[in-house]
């Protein structure tokens, strides 16, 4: 298997797994800077997570543009994931979703923040987008490549962007790591939401969040979450060993 033949198999496990997780529904979408050109990056057509396979994987160039002759759709949103690739260099994956339980947190002023051990991985800010700041009345999508790098620049030098009454997107420098970013996201919004029913919320410090964070995604804890995900969405068969 070539590594770029790899890179798609692990894409495909990780469309499923956030389709499996509640991360994504019929639309969300996943991609992964090619193994072998920083300058492209690897996204399935226009599917639904779920659905996705091994032939709906098409390499874009950094502009969002397909790379090649295919003429299938593509995600209208591949803007996202082209612009925070070029403004993001250690970047390695990129997540968007609309969770329903992250998305309160993208009209409201409660801040969304760490406070369970597992999502220390989301990073200590979660800045918001508001892409009528710049652009005025839309449908709300990001479908050029100027939407893309305004939403990048909020991003900074974040894990994850809120995107206001849209989602969010979530970034990594490996794809596991973003899965497990984006699942303990979801986890923790509903867990936050719980709590602040209950009264007085106590975050995750700041110094908690930094040695969380510093857990090397090849460590045996965190491939044992990658390998039970997949699991759980029925593609255990396509992982290595």
């Amino acid at each position: 298997m070539t590594d770029i033949d790899d890179a798609k198999n692990q894409l495909v496990v990780a469309n499923r797994i956030l389709a499996r997780e509640g991360v994504t529904d019929a639309y969300g979408h996943v991609s992964i800077r090619s193994p072998i050109r920083p300058d492209r990056f690897l996204l399935s057509r226009s599917c639904s997570p779920a659905l996705v396979g091994i032939d709906d994987i098409l390499e874009f160039d950094l502009d969002g543009l397909v790379a090649g002759t295919d003429r299938r759709p593509p995600y209208v949103e591949r803007f996202i994931h082209a612009a925070i690739y070029a403004a993001r260099p250690e970047v390695s994956a990129v997540v968007h979703s609309h969770a329903t339980d992250v998305l309160p947190y993208t009209v409201t002023s409660t801040p969304l923040r760490a406070v369970i051990h597992s999502a220390g991985v989301i990073g200590y800010e979660l800045p918001c987008w508001d892409i009528r700041d710049r652009f005025d009345d839309t449908n709300m999508l990001v479908v050029d490549m100027a939407q893309g790098r305004d939403l990048a620049e909020r991003l900074g030098a974040n894990k994850v962007v809120l995107m206001r009454g849209h989602g969010f997107s979530a970034v990594a420098g490996s794809l596991v790591e973003a899965i497990r970013i984006c699942v303990y996201l979801r986890v923790n919004a509903a867990v936050l939401e719980k709590a602040l029913a209950l009264g007085e919320v106590t975050y995750l410090s700041e110094g908690e969040i930094e040695r969380i964070g510093g857990i090397d995604p090849g460590a045996p804890e965190v491939q044992r979450a990658w390998r039970y995900w997949a699991t759980r969405a029925g593609c255990e068969d396509m992982l290595d060993g």
